[in-house]
């Protein structure tokens, strides 16, 4: 399942120890070596709330997403879902505050959708959409985080992609302007349309030409016949978070969509060094939770 589902399901509903080896497999040598010797990890893992989106609303809320990240998964951080939050009033964020220092998570960014098309050929709608997602960004800010993922938007336009990427450096500029006292970074994923290609995100953060202003390499979203690898390796001198999307498992981890040990010494070897995301979008395992097991299995062979 493409993330183009997270969007679509976003517009019609808008809505260390023993129990690392419990719930996720036992630590590779490699990560054992380096936690008994104290030794920094090569990255962090956190869960993007887009993993579990089956059961949300069922089996978890929002609130619930600090415990579920270390007591069902050991994972050190969480990646929001904007259309997974309540109101988001201060004594509501207090509380995901808490949830997070309780079970010692970091809450890493916040994926924004549904807040309009960044890439519009009308300037006022454009620059409305950065206006509404300054929320977000001070929702970030309050609640620890250090980004919010935006999307490019221009996903059924016909206008040539360097239009598209004039339009949309002068919303992301307008932006970021805005996350300047905060310093929240302001990052683009791969995702859909004009920005699953590198060669137009790429110029896009550069027209935008902020230090706030940077990439969020998904390794799934690009389109069939793409080479993976090279397009991550691209985009990482500009990446300011990155997210392991993963689809379905086969025998011992593997991933045939791609190789996800491959993809993630591509990043070690690039110098990205932060939270990687889980984000399984796979229908095998069934169980969502599995898939999210198998994907940190892989990553944290790799650490």
């Amino acid at each position: 399942m493409e993330s183009i589902t997270r969007r679509n399901f976003i517009g019609t509903s808008l809505a260390l120890g023993g129990a690392a080896l419990a719930t996720s497999g036992a630590l590779s040598p490699t990560a054992l070596e380096a936690a008994a010797a104290g030794a920094e990890p090569k990255f962090k893992i956190s869960l993007a709330a887009w993993s579990l989106h089956r059961t949300f609303g069922k089996d978890w809320k929002n609130i619930d997403l600090p415990r579920i990240a270390r007591e069902r998964f050991d994972i050190d951080g969480v990646e929001f879902v904007n259309s997974f939050f309540e109101l988001p009033r201060i004594d509501y964020l207090n509380d995901l505050k808490k949830q997070a220092s309780d079970h010692n998570v970091t809450l890493v960014l916040i994926m924004c959708d549904g807040e309009g098309d960044m890439s519009s050929p009308d300037k006022s709608e454009r620059m409305q959409a950065a206006i509404n997602h300054r929320k977000w960004v001070d929702i970030a800010h309050y609640l620890g985080c250090h980004a919010i993922r935006c999307n490019a938007g221009g996903w059924n336009s016909k206008l040539p992609a360097a239009e598209l990427v004039k339009n949309a450096s002068e919303s992301f500029r307008a932006l970021c302007d805005y996350a300047q006292e905060s310093g929240i970074e302001i990052t683009i994923e791969n995702h859909g349309g004009y920005s699953s290609d590198p060669d137009n995100l790429i110029p896009l953060v550069k027209a935008v030409d902020h230090p706030l202003m940077g990439l969020l390499p998904d390794w799934g979203n690009f389109p069939e016949g793409v080479d993976k690898y090279a397009a991550v390796e691209k985009m990482l001198p500009y990446a300011k978070a990155m997210s392991a999307k993963c689809h379905n498992f086969g025998p011992d981890d593997s991933h045939p969509e791609f190789d996800l040990r491959r993809m993630t010494q591509v990043v070690l070897k690039g110098g990205y060094h932060g939270f990687i995301g889980i984000e399984f979008e796979g229908d095998v395992p069934k169980d969502e939770n599995e898939g999210v097991k198998a994907c940190k299995r892989v990553l944290m062979s790799q650490i």
